[in-house]
């Protein structure tokens, strides 16, 4: 064969080996593109259980890239479980709680899914547990009490006294959150004013000024308004003592009815002391002596033991009723609605029915 016919098959040859060497170099590198394409996550979601105790399932489907690995961990759970490729890119697996589980209807449930050496991750929404509330709205509701429970007073008055020697009245009304506690302090008096919550948000109360109180109409007060562990201060705007020639104030007449109240009970209350190791050692002794009087031998070592624990929880009850404390509280219920509880270390001077002001976190009669 000469040369130029040699020359001819070779580039035949190579004409059909370089298309094909192509088409595996291509196939590879898009094999190669595809395994490194990121994974994705479309939707994760459970079919929660009636109860989270060892024995119950949850179910999950997690929608998402193809011919990945997809795992599932729960907080509270001892290990991560597979879900299974049920069809192209939807994934399923069932988890059956154990005992050694501590999963809760909030507990987090974290999907992974990996293509490669990359991975998806995605948090579950749903609540665990049929009928409860999902993460989401678990912290939109606590994101809404954070908010309500900012505490804040949208207004601070007082009808300020004519004088501001002993006898005199302060009344203070206050508009600030609901169920809060809220309370007055003037620079020049010792002690706090409690305002009462006589309506929904609505604080009011009042304070005699007494001897001993050096209160000018600029001293400052000060409301203090607590809801849970956080509070807030306000200053009041306004000053103490009343100008000359003003018009009677609708506040006063408001705020001293809503401090009228009616006892609504009277309760005694007995709390027993606590009994002392005199108590229980004085009782053992008697009863072991009791004890040792019955039988002979070991009979006469049992009952002086028996003896002896009986009249320890004897004696400790003994000196329990003996340093037995009493106190009365009354219980009065304010025009506005609300009620407010006193307690008196005696009896005190009044009787259900009986109509009485709260002044200064006592009771007093209406004149």
């Amino acid at each position: 064969m000469n040369i130029g016919k040699k020359l001819l098959l070779g580039l035949l040859a190579l004409g059909v080996l370089f298309p094909l060497a192509l088409t595996s170099t291509t196939a590879s590198a898009q094999q190669s593109s595809s395994s490194q394409m990121a994974p994705k996550i479309d939707g994760f979601d459970v079919e929660p259980a009636t109860g989270l105790s060892a024995g119950n399932e949850l179910v999950f489907t997690l929608y998402g890239s193809p011919g990945g690995t997809a795992t599932v961990r729960i907080e509270g759970a001892v290990d991560k479980f597979p879900l299974e490729e049920e069809e192209a890119g939807v994934y399923e697996g069932t988890y059956t709680i154990r005992n050694r589980d501590r999963i809760k209807a909030d507990s987090m449930a974290t999907a992974n899914l990996r293509l490669g050496n990359r991975i998806a991750t995605e948090i579950l929404d749903e609540s665990l547990l049929v009928g409860a509330a999902s993460r989401s709205e678990i912290k939109r509701a606590a994101d809404a009490a954070a908010l309500v429970a900012v505490p804040k007073i949208d207004r601070f008055e007082v009808d300020p006294a004519d004088r501001l020697d002993a006898g005199a009245v302060l009344f203070f009304s206050i508009s600030a959150n609901p169920g809060a506690k809220v309370s007055v302090r003037i620079n020049g008096m010792k002690g706090k004013i409690a305002l009462q919550e006589v309506a929904r948000g609505v604080y009011e109360g009042s304070y005699t000024i007494n001897s001993r109180d050096r209160i000018a109409a600029n001293s400052t007060t000060t409301a203090t308004v607590r809801v849970g562990e956080r509070e807030a201060s306000y200053t009041l705007g306004q000053p103490l003592l009343a100008a000359t020639g003003r018009a009677p104030s609708a506040l006063r007449g408001a705020i001293n009815c809503a401090n009228c109240a009616v006892v609504e009970a009277i309760n005694l209350i007995e709390v027993n002391g606590d009994g002392s190791y005199l108590g229980k050692i004085a009782g053992g002794v008697v009863g072991a002596v009791i004890g040792g009087q019955v039988g002979q031998g070991r009979g006469t070592t049992v009952a002086q033991i028996a003896g002896a624990l009986g009249g320890a929880v004897a004696g400790n009850e003994i000196e329990k009723r003996v340093r037995k404390t009493r106190h009365y509280e009354v219980i009065a219920r304010l025009q506005g609605g609300g009620t407010q509880t006193i307690s008196y270390a005696t009896e005190p001077p009044f009787r259900v029915g009986d109509k009485v002001r709260l002044v200064n976190g006592t009771l007093v009669p209406q004149s």
